[in-house]
C-alpha cells in the first residue's frame, strides 16, 4: 500500500499491543496494525490494518514493506513460538525495517530459570544478528496477572518461597513503549528493565490483594512435586507446565527482584505499585 504508515505495531487485538496502539493514536501517530484478522483490528485514527502472522515469512515481509520502525509484542505462548519469532524477525529485516522494539522478559538469559525467558533471550540474539537497530523492553511479571493467580478458594499456589519480584503494571509498559516508539533514535541499542516501584513477595501480594479487592487471598508455598501435581489436571503439554511452574521458581531464585528507574526514565512518571494498580482498577 502506498503511503502506508512507517510505524508498524503488532498485538493490537491483545492487551499490551492494544494499549500501545491506543496511546499512539491519541498522540497523533500514524501506524499500521499487523493483525491476523483485519475485522478485529481496533478502529483508531491514523491506523491501517495489515493482515499477517508471525510464522508466514512472505506474508509478513509484504505487510512490513515500507515500514521503518516495528513494535514486536512476543507471540502467544506456543511450543513453536521461538520459530515464529525467528521467521518474523527475518521477514522484518528482509522488508527493510530499520528499528525493532521487542517486548522481552526481565532477566532473559540462555539459562533463565523461567523457561520462556530463554526463548526471549534467543529472540533478542536473532534481532541483534539481523542488522536492524533494536530496543529491548524487558518486562517484569505483570501486576495485572497477580489477582488471577488465586484459585476459586482464594489461594495462590506455587513454589516461590520468600522470593520477591518487582512486578510492573501493563499500563506502565505500554507508556514506556510509546515513549520509545515516538522517538526511537534516542533508544537505539538500549535494553530497559521495566519494573514496578518495589519488590513484593507472593505472601505480601496476597495481603495487598485482600486489602485491595475485599476477597480473602492467601499464599501457599508448594514444593516442586506439589506444583506439578496440582497442575496435572489441566492436561497441558509438558513445556507449558514447565513454564507455569518456573514462573514461581524464578521468583524463588531471585531472578525477578530489583526495581529499576526505567519506567520513570522513559515516561517521566513513577510506575504503579500494586496498591495503586488495584485502586485504579476499582475506580474504572
Amino acid at each position: 500500500m502506498t503511503n502506508a504508515p512507517e510505524l508498524a505495531v503488532t498485538g493490537s487485538t491483545g492487551h499490551l499491543g492494544g494499549l500501545v496502539a491506543r496511546l499512539l493514536a491519541r498522540a497523533g501517530s500514524q501506524q499500521r496494525l499487523l493483525v491476523r484478522d483485519a475485522a478485529r483490528a481496533p478502529e483508531l485514527d491514523g491506523a491501517v490494518p495489515f493482515v499477517t502472522t508471525y510464522a508466514d515469512r512472505e506474508q509478513a515481509k509484504a505487510a512490513l514493506a515500507g515500514a521503518t520502525t516495528l513494535f514486536m509484542v512476543s507471540a502467544a505462548e506456543a511450543e513453536d513460538r521461538l520459530e515464529q519469532h525467528y521467521a518474523f524477525v527475518d521477514a522484518a529485516a528482509a522488508a527493510g525495517v530499520r528499528h525493532i522494539v521487542y517486548t522481552s522478559f526481565f532477566g532473559a538469559a540462555p539459562d533463565a530459570t523461567f523457561t520462556l525467558g530463554r526463548d526471549h533471550f534467543a529472540t533478542e540474539e536473532r534481532i541483534k544478528a539481523s542488522g536492524m537497530d533494536y530496543t529491548f523492553l524487558r518486562d517484569n511479571f505483570y501486576l495485572d496477572f497477580l489477582p488471577l493467580l488465586a484459585g476459586d478458594d482464594g489461594v495462590i499456589r506455587g513454589p516461590a518461597g520468600d522470593g520477591v519480584m518487582a512486578a510492573v503494571a501493563r499500563a506502565d509498559i505500554a507508556r514506556s513503549a510509546v515513549a520509545v516508539l515516538r522517538d526511537p533514535v534516542l533508544h537505539v541499542g538500549r535494553t530497559y528493565d521495566l519494573t514496578g516501584p518495589e519488590d513484593i513477595s507472593l505472601a505480601r501480594g496476597a495481603e495487598l490483594l485482600t486489602a485491595g479487592t475485599g476477597r480473602t487471598i492467601t499464599f501457599h508455598n508448594e514444593t516442586l512435586e506439589e506444583a506439578y501435581a496440582s497442575r496435572a489436571s489441566y492436561g497441558a503439554p509438558p513445556w507449558q507446565v514447565d513454564a507455569w511452574v518456573s514462573t514461581y521458581t524464578a521468583i524463588a531464585a531471585g531472578e525477578l527482584a530489583g526495581p529499576t528507574s526505567a519506567v520513570h526514565e522513559l515516561t517521566g512518571r513513577e510506575p504503579l505499585s500494586l496498591e495503586q494498580f488495584l485502586a485504579e482498577a476499582h475506580t474504572l
